[in-house]
């Protein structure tokens, strides 16, 4: 699942990838898309005052919706799901994630950001665990929906120049592609528009027959645009109150449950 939404003056893009091996994982990546978006809505007026404390607070706050939901059906094993979403606004992005869903930002046809997974195959090692020993790359450490409380990273604001690339994706995307191949092709010189498609299809494509879900969501950072340029999309038009979003946003109602 995935989707973003906006303000006159911010933007929201969430991406979030329900786990095989427990049920309804597809129901967790929903409730997670909107909570996060019923709290940026009800946030965003129309800038997140503070994205750090935003997007802990919606990790938390998705998190503790799917527990109610599994609760409410008295399910023997709850859905879970990864999670990243990005805030922008003010010309910074600010980012969070959970699991092994990523976020890339592509700077000048070079890999600027890329998160680090929750898995074993990407975080430090127990002592006495040799280095060499294979890790399982499926294996995470933490996720949405799970009985534990939840671990997740929050990065610092970074601040975007003109044609920075931010792409979001899951593990379909990634696994089969490397990251050499995921940054000449969002750097290409295509239009963001057409580079985004191309991965999908890569990845469908190298995935095969047993293929993972391919689920990305990319944007390009534009500043005001320059004389005798193709004009880009603007926000500038809406007005301050206006919340305008691809997810349909809502937390979980006791009729709903």
């Amino acid at each position: 699942r995935m989707g973003y939404c906006y303000t006159r003056e911010s933007g929201l893009f969430v991406l979030a990838d329900g786990m095989g091996g427990h049920p309804e994982g597809e129901v967790a990546a929903q409730i997670a898309l909107q909570t996060v978006a019923a709290l940026y809505q009800r946030e965003a007026r129309p800038m997140v005052k503070d994205p750090k404390a935003f997007l802990a607070e919606s990790a938390m706050a998705a998190h503790q919706q799917i527990m109610r939901y599994a609760s409410s059906k008295a399910m023997l094993d709850t859905p879970r799901t990864t999670v990243v979403a990005a805030v922008l606004q003010a010309g910074m992005a600010t980012w969070m994630h959970c699991g092994d869903s990523r976020l890339y930002v592509v700077r000048d046809g070079r890999l600027l950001v890329r998160t680090l997974d929750h898995s074993h195959a990407e975080r430090p090692r127990h002592r006495g665990v040799s280095e060499s020993s294979p890790a399982n790359r499926n294996l995470l450490l933490t996720c949405l929906g799970s009985p534990t409380t939840p671990l997740f990273d929050v990065s610092a604001p970074l601040a975007l120049q003109r044609g920075d690339r931010i792409m979001l994706c899951s593990d379909g995307v990634w696994g089969v592609l490397d990251d050499a191949l995921i940054v000449h092709t969002l750097s290409s010189g295509k239009p963001v528009s057409d580079a985004a498609p191309d991965l999908a299809e890569m990845a469908l494509r190298k995935g095969g027959s047993h293929s993972d879900n391919v689920t990305l969501i990319a944007l390009e950072w534009e500043m005001p645009d320059a004389p005798g340029e193709e004009p880009g999309i603007s926000t500038d038009s809406i007005s301050d109150g206006v919340f305008a979003s691809t997810i349909q946003a809502g937390m979980l109602a006791d009729d709903e449950i």
